[in-house]
């Protein structure tokens, strides 16, 4: 096999901890001597051993001499567990290949440094677009100390999300439904506004395919919402986050939100009394979120387009005309045609009857 084969088994195993290790990077681990694999691991939980270590651990033979396979530079700093060059370098690994660099700036550059200086023969670079790709919700995170954040829509051929009466079930087919269950399994957090949960009242949980449920944010800049719908009643995983204003907080309402299980946060208004987008995502990635769907409303999907503050757009777009209804996208600025904001198709592909565009920035 070549080194290319070694790492994409890599990239294939470090998928296995999707859900369980974020803030942490997905990693996955290959040791292999006289040209057979002789041992693998993945970081399966964050705070737990990372994927060197495992891969260690799970060794069929003594590693010395061996070259070790990693999508992601090895650490070189105490963390929640000790540094993996170490290890590494005290089995008498041979030779590192590495996928890509570690973006987060403890380590950038110095793992393979040590390596080097160990008189280990390392190798950077190999299917790195692959690997950047992966971990791009933790290198978004680590260097811009915000979550990665994608917007979801659904909406009709003639760009309503729903009827003039705000009803929205089903413009989306069972399949594209199906799809976006996927997609919330594989994000830290799902978020909405208050409008949104005033006239849909939603769960936000992964029902129709397999996967963990995510923490759900809801936007409540002025903390109008009554405190028994099901995102709060329902919270028995203590995974429902709202975020408020300082100025509007009411102590007996937070209190019992609180007994709820409801973690409740405060970011900064804008000019105009709105939350700001940016100061939210602060306050996210403080609480280790690292990637973030919004899901909706109108509202909210049009704010974070309007302040620029995502990385891209999963898009569902129906085979129906609704006429009247409200509009994906409200006023983002724009005042002429030449001005307007542009995107890139990455991708798209049918899903069920729907087309499902993935936007980029």
């Amino acid at each position: 096999m070549t080194d290319e084969s070694y790492i994409q088994l890599a990239l294939e195993i470090a998928k296995k901890g999707i859900g369980e290790v974020s803030p942490n990077p997905l990693v996955g681990c290959i040791l292999v001597k006289n040209d057979r694999i002789i041992g693998a691991g993945y970081h399966q939980k964050f705070g737990a051993n990372h994927a060197e270590i495992n891969a260690f651990e799970n060794a069929k033979e003594p590693v010395e001499g061996g070259t070790l396979f990693v999508n992601l530079e090895p650490c070189t700093h105490y963390g929640k567990t000790p540094p993996c060059v170490d290890q590494i370098i005290e089995k008498k690994i041979k030779r590192v290949v590495i996928g890509t660099l570690d973006m987060n700036p403890l380590i950038s550059g110095t793992g393979v440094k040590k390596l080097k200086s160990a008189g280990i023969e390392v190798k950077v670079g190999v299917l790195e677009k692959e690997c950047l790709n992966l971990n791009k919700f933790f290198f978004k995170y680590i260097t811009k100390k915000i979550p990665y954040v994608s917007l979801k829509a659904a909406q009709t051929l003639d760009g309503r999300i729903a009827d003039s009466h705000g009803r929205s079930q089903w413009i989306s087919s069972v399949e594209s439904r199906k799809f976006v269950h996927k997609l919330r399994a594989n994000y830290d957090a799902v978020l909405v506004g208050a409008g949104t949960v005033e006239k849909d009242n939603p769960s936000l949980t992964v029902r129709l395919t397999d996967g963990r449920n995510p923490k759900r944010i809801v936007l409540d800049s002025a903390f109008n919402l009554k405190t028994d719908k099901k995102l709060f009643t329902r919270n028995g995983d203590h995974k429902t986050l709202l975020v408020t204003s300082k100025y509007n907080e009411n102590r007996r309402k937070v209190k019992k939100l609180e007994s709820a299980g409801v973690k409740v946060i405060y970011a900064k208004e804008d000019n105009d009394g709105n939350l700001n987008l940016k100061s939210v995502l602060r306050e996210l990635a403080n609480n280790n979120i690292a990637s973030v769907l919004v899901e909706g409303g109108s509202r909210v999907f049009s704010s974070f387009i309007r302040s620029g503050l995502y990385d891209d757009i999963f898009l569902f777009i129906s085979p129906k005309i609704a006429g009247n209804g409200i509009p994906v996208v409200e006023n983002v600025g724009v005042r002429n045609i030449k001005r307007t904001l542009n995107v890139k198709i990455k991708n798209y592909e049918r899903v069920g009857d729907d087309l499902m565009l993935l936007l980029e920035k």
